[in-house]
């Protein structure tokens, strides 16, 4: 049975809003998207936390981005395995289809499922361990770099940590992809790690020369 409702009336208020401002103003622009079809020039793999504005953040139009977001900003290594894999098919399509030239991975501070990491590996989140979790399973992506924080003792530095190592694992697990690996040997596709304050307003990027974040 389908359960589906109309929508909330401040989001239809909203959407006729735009459509008589935004749209209007701007049709014949909305009118090439569709026809010309999407040519950005990079992907971005962020969280799905609703505080994280990517297109604001870096001031992009649409058409500009071609954006997958989920929990905590992760990349799973590469695993053929006939299974249902939808980061791994954004990205397939991002890189062989769309042929970007950038890819951003995008972590944030605050970030809800690296919290859910900490606290599973703690032993405190039993919730997340059984098989019926898919964020647990999720986050099993991450549970390896656990132990290089395990020992902080601030829990805010603690997460700002593991959130940073979110953004570390999937730039390691982006590269065993085979036609990916092959792309940035050529140069054909470059990628970045980058993470946000979002109290602050502030970006770091990683540099993998001094396996540091640096603020930009």
């Amino acid at each position: 049975m389908n359960e589906a409702k109309p929508l909330p009336s401040y989001l239809l208020q909203r959407y006729h809003g735009w459509k008589a401002t935004t749209y209007a103003e701007n049709s014949a622009w909305y009118r090439k998207l569709a026809t010309g079809g999407q040519h950005p020039r990079a992907m971005v793999i962020s969280c799905c936390d609703s505080r994280v504005h990517v297109t604001s953040i870096f001031g992009a139009d649409q058409g500009e981005f071609f954006i997958h977001r989920n929990i905590a900003n992760l990349v799973p290594a590469y695993t053929p395995d006939g299974a249902h894999h939808g980061t791994s098919a954004a990205i397939e399509y991002a890189v062989q289809v769309l042929k970007v030239a950038h890819l951003i991975v995008l972590g944030h501070s605050n970030c809800g499922g690296v919290q859910g990491c900490l606290n599973m590996c703690a032993g405190d989140a039993p919730e997340l361990e059984g098989k019926e979790s898919f964020v647990g399973r999720w986050m099993d992506i991450l549970r390896p770099k656990y132990e290089l924080v395990k020992d902080i003792a601030d829990p805010a530095e603690q997460l700002r940590q593991l959130e940073k190592h979110s953004v570390m694992i999937s730039l390691e697990n982006l590269m065993t992809f085979p036609w990916l690996a092959e792309k940035v040997t050529s140069g054909e596709l470059t990628l970045h790690g980058m993470w946000t304050d979002i109290g602050e307003g502030t970006l770091q990027y990683f540099n993998p020369t001094s396996d540091l974040f640096e603020t930009v």
